[in-house]
């Protein structure tokens, strides 16, 4: 089994080389980064004056050098050389202040471009369609976020300002060098192949590297993203192997070290190379200088010069050397950067979207089909780790799709597991766009209606509830952020979870924990269900929304939510009993059809799938009470679970506590202290208030 998942691993690894381990540069990327710069005009206008004198003031040094030698210290003019040396030392402070203005506009250029590109990465990612996130890699996704704009972002407040000040300063010493000697000056430079040949051979090797390295960082992010949260970390002590786990994670960490490695004995060859060919240079200045002087054809303050000018031309060729790698990880930065923006939204505003009426709307769909779109339609192949995206086509997995749901009209969806109940809902909140035929919300195709008012007029609460790693608060204000505190109350009161967060210790302000872990499956559906209702939107969509809640507390919800839902057009997706009986009308879907519809005293009449349905999943619950439940585990295991629906194992009734007794109702397990981070629930046992310690 090892040799078969490390042959897996080290196969995956193969396919991501062949992705990421392109040479060259996309056409464009450098085109594209000046774009960006362009807002910052003056910025960058203001920055080239100061580097201009700086290299200019570090190019007159050497001559105020000469100047002390040959008409100071020599012919014995003591004046001349305290005069000259308090030139250079005004230079040289001069030239730092000056160094200090660059870093400023740099630091200004730099961070300006990167804010902007952040935010737009952020606001492009946040209008993808749900299937690319189904696709994505969470880590790779958050490295083009974070690592890859960083990379950008070093590019301009550290790499800008070195490039562009060092390539003045080596042509403003050339110049001076050429004035002084032109002969040793050829002669110097005879000696820089030494250092381009390397350059060249190795620049294409190091965007290679880099590439790879930043592809493998990805993975490593992913990984820790994935398993370094509640749910992910539970699942890997239950069923992971560690050892395996962190072998997995020690060979992309180690093939980073490696290719670390490998880059810094690039830069060393690129820095040996310059040493030499500088040591080289002072000897041949020396040699070819000294003996010029001792003939009388040159002075001896001109030696003195030509030799800080070497230094003053090869310091910046050296420091260019090693920006080479800075720049080039920097230009693989900004390419990883615009390939996330040059993903272009599946689902977008046309341009004359119009707003949904006020008030109650029906929900229509006209002969829709559709199916999931390609992964070359809506992903990137480094952002799943492979090499090639998947380029067969899906399966339809709606036909011919037609039904009207009216306002204040309460429709059920039922049918088997993958029948195409969860893909009906995406449909109505757009997550996904039809194929064929279209959905309409308030007679309006909702491919012609703004996404803002789609959202506001749209509801959803599905099974697996997500929270924010956030306050109570905050998670409510998601749905509606100029909504009271006295809105907020109502809303919980609705939901029937008010009074356990009033006896909470910071009551609105509590910390529901990573993906809201701290409260137990009933009370994170309470919450959303809360979220929900202070959104008061026109449709509601009830993905199997009560699916986690006992008996007491489902009858709860119920009531608060035919009150609250009374007017509002209802699709639910449910496989109890309960609910399917107050529904207006219950579609049957089967094999993305619907097959049949009617009350539920119609369908059982009809004797059709309904029924049987009704025989095999519903047989077993509750028909008396609005709170039907499973009377046993294997109801709740018969009952539909689309999508791998999760179900709370302290909705089942007998369920056995880690002490052998029976749970009481609402607890989720062994008592646990809330301040140590704990699963806890705010529901208390026999009706009584949860009072429990604050979070810290």
């Amino acid at each position: 089994m090892r040799t078969a998942v490390d042959n897996w691993s080290t196969m995956r690894s193969f396919q991501r080389d062949r992705s990421v381990t392109r040479a060259s540069l996309r056409p464009g990327t450098v085109r594209r980064i000046v774009g960006f710069a362009r807002p910052y005009r003056r910025l960058l206008a203001g920055f080239g004056v100061l580097i201009v004198l700086g290299a200019a003031t570090g190019a007159v040094t050497p001559l105020l050098f000469k100047a002390i030698i040959d008409d100071g210290i020599v012919p014995g003019r003591a004046g001349v050389v305290q005069t000259l040396a308090g030139v250079v030392a005004a230079l040289a402070v001069g030239e730092a202040l000056l160094g200090l203005g660059q870093r400023w506009f740099s630091a200004r250029i730099g961070e300006g471009l990167i804010y902007e590109m952040r935010s737009q990465v952020f606001d492009h990612v946040q209008r993808q369609p749900i299937a690319f996130f189904t696709r994505t890699q969470t880590g790779a996704l958050i490295t083009r976020l974070n690592n890859d704009v960083l990379g950008a972002q070093s590019a301009f407040t550290n790499t800008l300002s070195a490039v562009l000040s060092n390539i003045l300063s080596v042509a403003f010493v050339l110049i001076a060098m050429i004035s002084l000697s032109w002969q040793i000056t050829v002669v110097a430079l005879v000696l820089l192949p030494v250092f381009v040949v390397p350059a060249r051979l190795l620049a294409p090797r190091l965007a290679a590297l880099t590439r790879e390295s930043y592809g493998l960082n990805a993975e490593m992010n992913t990984m820790m993203t994935e398993r370094f949260n509640v749910a992910g970390a539970m699942l890997t002590k239950l069923y992971g192997e560690p050892d395996r786990e962190v072998r997995t994670f020690r060979r992309r960490a180690g093939r980073v070290r490696d290719i670390g490695v490998t880059q810094a004995m690039y830069g060393r060859i690129f820095f040996v190379s310059l040493t030499l060919v500088a040591s080289l240079a002072t000897a041949i200045v020396y040699g070819v200088g000294g003996t010029f002087a001792a003939r009388g054809s040159l002075e001896v303050g001109t030696i003195v010069a030509l030799t800080a000018y070497l230094t003053r031309l090869y310091g910046p060729l050296t420091q260019l050397s090693n920006v080479h790698v800075d720049v080039m990880t920097a230009l693989v930065s900004f390419e990883r950067v615009f390939e996330v923006l040059d993903l272009r939204p599946a689902i977008e505003d046309v341009p004359d979207a119009v707003e949904l009426p006020a008030g109650p709307v029906a929900v229509e769909f006209d002969h829709v089909g559709f199916r999931y779109p390609a992964a070359t339609e809506v992903s990137l192949a480094s952002l799943e780790s492979t090499a090639v995206l998947d380029s067969r086509t899906p399966e339809p997995v709606l036909h011919d799709v037609t039904f009207r749901v009216g306002p204040g009209e309460l429709v059920a969806l039922v049918g088997p597991s993958g029948a195409g109940k969860t893909t009906i809902s995406q449909l109505v909140g757009r997550m996904y766009d039809a194929r064929d035929g279209a959905v309409r919300i308030g007679g309006l195709d909702v491919r012609a209606v703004s996404g803002r008012s789609l959202r506001a007029a749209v509801g959803v609460v599905t099974q697996d509830a997500h929270l924010f790693h956030d306050t109570i608060r905050a998670n409510l204000l998601f749905a509606r952020s100029d909504a009271t505190e006295e809105r907020m109350w109502a809303a919980l009161d609705a939901a029937h979870i008010g009074r356990a967060v009033r006896d909470l210790p910071d009551g609105l302000d509590t910390v529901v924990g990573d993906r809201g872990y701290r409260l137990s499956g009933g009370e994170k559906q309470r919450l959303a269900i809360a979220r929900l209702l202070l959104k008061e939107p026109a449709v509601v969509v009830l993905d199997e929304a009560t699916a986690h809640l006992d008996s007491e507390s489902e009858a709860a919800v119920q009531r608060a939510l035919t009150a609250a839902l009374a007017g509002r057009t209802s699709l639910v997706i449910a496989h109890r009993l309960s609910t399917v009986r107050r529904a207006d009308r219950i579609l049957v879907v089967d094999g993305g059809r619907i097959v049949e519809s009617g009350t539920h005293d119609e369908l059982m009449a009809l004797g059709g799938l309904y029924a049987e349905l009704h025989h095999t999943q519903f047989a077993t619950q509750d028909d008396a009470g609005t709170g039907g439940r499973p009377g046993s585990r294997a109801a709740a295991d018969a009952a539909d679970t689309d999508d791998a629906a999760d179900t709370d194992d302290a909705a089942v009734v007998g369920e056995v506590g880690e002490a052998g007794a029976p749970a009481a109702a609402g607890v989720t397990g062994p008592p646990a202290d809330w301040s140590s981070g704990a699963r806890v629930t705010l529901d208390p046992p026999n009706g009584g208030v949860a009072a429990l310690p604050a979070a810290r």
